[in-house]
């Protein structure tokens, strides 16, 4: 089996170490491991290990998505939702692989269209006011349709639509509801809305949803999992749906997701 190691340099001053034990643990059992330095080195890799927070594993979520390439992540940023184990048992990790005595867990993702562009989101998708030099904008416009039906008309900062994976993430900050990864729904969720009546809308991951600025003089930034995708201009369309494909995260399945949702925010708010 050809195994992967995906990781920060920057981030893991001590990484050589870690790299070099999973190695030599992986080697022992006969599997073949790389360092993933560039997405073409996850073309035949079955596994991929990621040292890092959730941030580091969203860098590449979508990319073995399309490969169908599993995860396992072992924790060494600050929350860690999407990790197995933290570092100081980062041995229990390489173990489950080589033993193969692990489950996987399937989590929904986003597609998003929005004319020549399309990206895939593991986390949310964030369509927001532009905040830099001469295109800096107020509040914005955005009407929001769920299967041709209107949802509002939001004078916002932006709209963030998210997966029960990243529910737990912009969306909760900004005042959404938790969904628990086995919920076939998204939540779309108003950025600081002037409104009283605009709230967070849960629908179901079946519908396809469309959002549109209005009445807009400077484009809007579109955000993919944390990163700038591209501008988006008046009466652009930004259409979003469940993709086809999906991450695939290997598991213990020992930790349950409640549980861990306590544990994790509690660390959070330290």
């Amino acid at each position: 089996m050809k195994t992967g190691l995906y990781f920060n340099r920057n981030f893991i001053s001590d990484y050589v170490f870690y790299i070099e034990k999973i190695k030599k643990m992986l080697s022992e059992y006969g599997h073949e491991c790389i360092e993933i330095n560039s997405v073409s080195d996850l073309d035949g890799v079955e596994i991929l290990f990621v040292l890092g927070g959730d941030g580091t594993i969203l860098t590449i979520a979508a990319e073995c998505a399309l490969r169908n390439v599993k995860i396992i992540g072992i924790n060494y940023g600050h929350v860690g939702f999407l990790t197995e184990c933290e570092q100081e048992n980062f041995n229990s990790a390489a173990e489950l692989v080589c033993h193969g005595n692990y489950k996987t867990v399937k989590r929904s993702m986003i597609q998003i269209d929005c004319g020549n562009l399309r990206r895939f989101a593991l986390n949310d998708v964030v369509i927001q006011r532009n905040t830099s030099g001469i295109n800096f904008a107020n509040t914005v416009n955005i009407h929001a349709e769920i299967d041709g039906t209107t949802v509002d008309n939001f004078s916002s900062d932006g709209i963030i639509i998210s997966t029960p994976t990243g529910s737990t993430a912009y969306s909760l900050s900004a005042g959404g509801s938790v969904l628990s990864p086995n919920i076939r729904a998204f939540i779309l969720t108003p950025i600081c809305p002037h409104s009283l009546h605009s709230r967070p809308v849960v629908f179901s991951d079946e519908s396809v949803l469309k959002a549109v600025p209005v009445n807009t003089k400077e484009p809007l930034v579109l955000i993919v999992d944390g990163h700038y995708a591209g501008e988006i201009n008046n009466n652009q369309t930004v259409t979003i749906r469940k993709a086809d494909c999906f991450a695939e995260f290997i598991t213990a399945d020992t930790n349950n997701f409640f549980k861990k949702l306590l544990i994790k925010l509690n660390k959070w708010s330290k």
